[in-house]
């Protein structure tokens, strides 16, 4: 009888080695992520790469327009347009004025919102109101409530004796940027307003009590609990505030386009004229070019300095 014997184990293949598994998992990655980045390079950085340099071009509109390098010749006959340097005055003082009245009424709103008051469960929603609204949509309604001879805002001041005639709000020299300044205030509030409130919901309440049992007031305890809570939160929401009143387009537009006689023409609605108004879409390309510069380096001037005081 002849001993049964064990046949030999197959080889086993070796384990993948720590590198071969994590180029795997990068692979992997990739391809899960290429489906969501392709739109992002269309879209986005395409755009973007071609507008920068569209910007040192003599690039005109029309169908096949060939267009040559003109290097830095868009931006010296930027720095000496002075419809260009009155449009970034402009732009300044909205975007300054817009940022500054958001976040004080913001904060004021914010304030009252969590101090425990009947009916804040409504009041928060109905907050929202004009965040929700396009600013398209926004403007329009704002217009009508402008109008010289129908509008409500010179029916009420009439109706109080403020006012004896009608005021065209939107075609005086003098009033069309401060009630262009008031829609902006009042259609960017609500997002300030609501991020502030989560950033006084997330102070501790005990700081509040230590401090009122020391003897300290309303506004002590404002600047020694509530603010230094709030104020990464305010630098933050201010910032973004401003990069986004400074690019501001569609609500100002719809309400002025410019006017009158370029009274609330921002830098934006200088470069749209100038790319769609005049086909010189090499020029309004460098105005963008150096809209970017100049906010990144007055945002970065800002936080700097923000950063260094909170040290």
């Amino acid at each position: 009888m002849t001993a049964v014997t064990d046949a030999p184990a197959p080889p086993r293949k070796p384990a993948p080695t720590r590198g071969k598994r994590t180029r795997a998992n990068q692979r992997a990655m990739w391809f899960l992520l290429l489906p969501s980045l392709l739109p992002v390079v269309i879209f986005s950085v395409y755009p973007l790469a071609n507008g920068i340099w569209l910007g040192f071009t003599d690039a005109q509109a029309g169908y096949q327009v060939t267009y040559h390098a003109t290097g830095l010749e868009n931006y010296v006959r930027l720095l000496h347009d002075d419809l260009f340097w009155n449009s970034f005055k402009i732009g300044l003082i909205w975007a300054f004025s817009v940022t500054i009245l958001q976040f004080l009424l913001a904060l004021g709103l914010a304030m009252l919102l969590n101090a425990g008051l009947r009916f804040q469960w409504l009041v928060r929603p109905l907050a929202l109101v004009p965040w929700a609204m396009p600013s398209v949509i926004v403007a329009i309604l704002w217009k009508l409530i402008y109008l010289p001879d129908a509008g409500i805002l010179n029916a009420a001041l009439k109706a109080v004796g403020i006012i004896d005639t009608n005021v065209n709000w939107l075609g005086s020299f003098e009033l069309a940027l401060p009630a262009v300044i008031v829609v902006g205030v009042w259609a960017g509030m609500p997002q300030t307003t609501i991020t502030l409130l989560a950033g006084l919901q997330n102070t501790p309440f005990e700081l509040h009590e230590a401090a009122a049992l020391d003897g300290a007031n309303a506004w002590q305890r404002f600047v020694t609990v509530t603010w230094p809570a709030l104020r990464p939160i305010a630098v933050a929401i201010s910032s973004l505030d401003f990069v986004w009143n400074f690019n501001s387009f569609g609500l100002v537009y719809v309400l002025t386009e410019g006017g009158p006689g370029g009274r609330t023409q921002l830098p934006m609605l200088f470069a749209y004229q100038r790319a769609f108004g005049n086909g010189e879409f090499g020029y309004a390309a460098a105005l963008g070019n150096a809209m970017v510069v100049v906010i990144m380096a007055i945002m970065g001037a800002y936080l700097w300095r923000q950063l260094r005081e909170a040290v």
